[in-house]
């Protein structure tokens, strides 16, 4: 299990654009990467999960982000379900825009605390969860979601908190409630009010009943 803030595992896999050695030198120095995982190949749930990425390429590549998927099953079953998956998003591509690793001993889905104890295959192993991973340019975890094998994933929140990671990253603010690219942002609690003040023009103190003027909002930087 990776805890936020850790460098998430440098580690070697076989996927279905061919092996990855080191997954560090994969993602690259200034990008920021994904890694999704599925409980099996030729599974429902998954095939829409896949096929919405592939619509969103395009929005991930603007954000600079790398997208990479996990299944526990083979490199040539992943590339034959590639096909459904194009097919059923409705792409002319010939081959998966992302690649798909090859975790058939779950030894991933173990490493990285994947596995859905509630769910296992026909063979009776275990299968793995519909993980979300978001790794930052500094190699670290910078988000992580856990589903159920049952349950789809949202792919506009991805891209949501996506958008609040890397705006965060930069600037002295934090995005509240339901924010989306474009609202307003917090302040953060460790700036002063003198340097928000210069920070932030804008910023506008909401009153509160204790008199604590701790809830500062400030147009997004």
């Amino acid at each position: 299990m990776v805890n936020l803030g850790e460098v998430f595992p440098n580690f070697s896999a076989n996927t279905s654009e061919g092996r990855i050695e080191k997954f560090h030198d994969w993602i690259g120095d200034d990008s920021w990467a994904i890694l999704f995982s599925h409980p099996a190949d030729y599974t429902p749930v998954c095939t829409t999960e896949l096929a919405r990425v592939v619509t969103l390429v395009p929005e991930f590549r603007k954000k600079n982000v790398k997208l990479i998927a996990l299944s526990c099953d083979s490199v040539e079953s992943h590339k034959g379900w590639g096909k459904d998956v194009l097919h059923y998003a409705g792409s002319k591509q010939e081959k998966l825009p992302y690649p798909i690793i090859a975790d058939e001993k779950r030894e991933l889905a173990v490493q990285l605390g994947m596995i859905d104890p509630d769910e296992i295959d026909k063979q009776g192993l275990p299968l793995t969860a519909r993980a979300v991973f978001i790794i930052g340019p500094d190699k670290k975890l910078k988000l992580s979601i856990l589903y159920p094998a049952t349950t789809g994933r949202n792919f506009d929140e991805i891209l949501r908190v996506i958008d609040s990671l890397q705006l965060t990253a930069t600037k002295k603010v934090a995005t509240p409630v339901d924010w989306k690219s474009g609202k307003e942002c917090m302040v953060l609690p460790t700036v002063s009010n003198e340097e928000a003040k210069t920070l932030f023009p804008n910023m506008k103190t909401v009153q509160l009943p204790s008199g604590k003027e701790y809830l500062r909002l400030t147009p997004q930087p």
